[in-house]
Protein backbone atom coordinates (compact mmCIF):
# COMPACT_ATOMS: atom_id res chain seq x y z
CA UNK A 1 0.00 0.00 0.00
CA UNK A 2 2.99 2.15 0.89
CA UNK A 3 3.64 1.90 -2.64
CA UNK A 4 0.95 2.36 -4.27
CA UNK A 5 0.27 5.85 -1.98
CA UNK A 6 3.86 6.38 -3.39
CA UNK A 7 3.06 6.00 -7.02
CA UNK A 8 -0.25 7.68 -6.60
CA UNK A 9 1.30 11.15 -4.99
CA UNK A 10 4.24 11.16 -7.74
CA UNK A 11 1.74 10.26 -10.70
CA UNK A 12 -0.37 13.46 -9.33
CA UNK A 13 2.90 15.72 -9.58
CA UNK A 14 3.94 14.60 -13.13
CA UNK A 15 0.28 15.50 -14.26
CA UNK A 16 0.25 18.96 -12.79
CA UNK A 17 3.89 20.03 -14.32
CA UNK A 18 2.93 19.13 -17.66
CA UNK A 19 -0.40 20.25 -17.17
CA UNK A 20 1.30 23.89 -16.05
CA UNK A 21 3.55 23.34 -18.68
CA UNK A 22 0.95 22.55 -22.07
CA UNK A 23 -1.13 25.86 -20.34
CA UNK A 24 2.00 28.19 -21.12
CA UNK A 25 1.59 27.18 -24.98
CA UNK A 26 -2.11 27.72 -25.36
CA UNK A 27 -3.19 31.60 -26.57
CA UNK A 28 -3.54 32.79 -23.67
CA UNK A 29 -0.33 31.53 -21.64
CA UNK A 30 1.49 32.70 -24.70
CA UNK A 31 0.00 35.80 -24.48
CA UNK A 32 0.53 36.10 -20.42
CA UNK A 33 4.29 35.53 -21.35
CA UNK A 34 4.35 38.17 -23.65
CA UNK A 35 3.04 40.35 -21.59
CA UNK A 36 5.03 39.57 -18.73
CA UNK A 37 7.97 39.92 -21.15
CA UNK A 38 6.65 43.43 -22.08
CA UNK A 39 6.45 44.79 -18.77
CA UNK A 40 9.92 43.65 -18.04
CA UNK A 41 11.14 45.43 -20.80
CA UNK A 42 9.30 48.41 -19.67
CA UNK A 43 10.44 48.25 -16.44
CA UNK A 44 13.90 48.06 -17.75
CA UNK A 45 13.44 51.09 -19.99
CA UNK A 46 11.90 53.45 -16.63
CA UNK A 47 14.62 52.40 -14.76
CA UNK A 48 17.57 53.65 -17.21
CA UNK A 49 15.66 56.87 -18.13
CA UNK A 50 15.53 57.26 -14.10
CA UNK A 51 19.92 56.89 -13.87
CA UNK A 52 19.84 59.15 -17.37
CA UNK A 53 18.34 61.91 -15.40
CA UNK A 54 20.16 61.18 -12.52
CA UNK A 55 23.35 61.56 -14.26
CA UNK A 56 22.31 64.89 -16.00
CA UNK A 57 21.59 66.39 -12.88
CA UNK A 58 24.64 65.45 -11.27
CA UNK A 59 26.14 66.79 -14.25
CA UNK A 60 24.44 69.86 -14.17
CA UNK A 61 24.92 70.60 -10.64
CA UNK A 62 29.20 70.13 -11.74
CA UNK A 63 28.51 72.40 -14.41
CA UNK A 64 27.11 75.22 -12.34
CA UNK A 65 29.70 74.54 -9.76
CA UNK A 66 32.30 75.10 -12.19
CA UNK A 67 30.74 78.06 -13.51
CA UNK A 68 30.64 79.77 -10.46
CA UNK A 69 34.16 78.91 -9.85
CA UNK A 70 35.37 80.33 -12.58
CA UNK A 71 36.76 76.78 -13.74
CA UNK A 72 36.91 75.39 -16.80
CA UNK A 73 35.31 72.14 -17.73
CA UNK A 74 37.08 71.60 -21.01
CA UNK A 75 40.55 70.68 -19.48
CA UNK A 76 39.45 66.80 -19.20
CA UNK A 77 38.25 66.87 -22.70
CA UNK A 78 41.04 68.04 -24.73
CA UNK A 79 44.67 67.77 -24.29
CA UNK A 80 47.03 70.53 -23.35
CA UNK A 81 46.17 73.30 -26.27
CA UNK A 82 44.01 72.66 -28.23
CA UNK A 83 41.19 74.03 -27.35
CA UNK A 84 38.22 74.20 -29.83
CA UNK A 85 36.35 77.45 -30.46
Amino acid sequence: MLWLGIGLAVGALVVRAVTKKARAFTPQGLAASARDSATGVLSSVRDFIDDVREGMVEREADIHAAFEAGESLDEDLYPEGQHRR
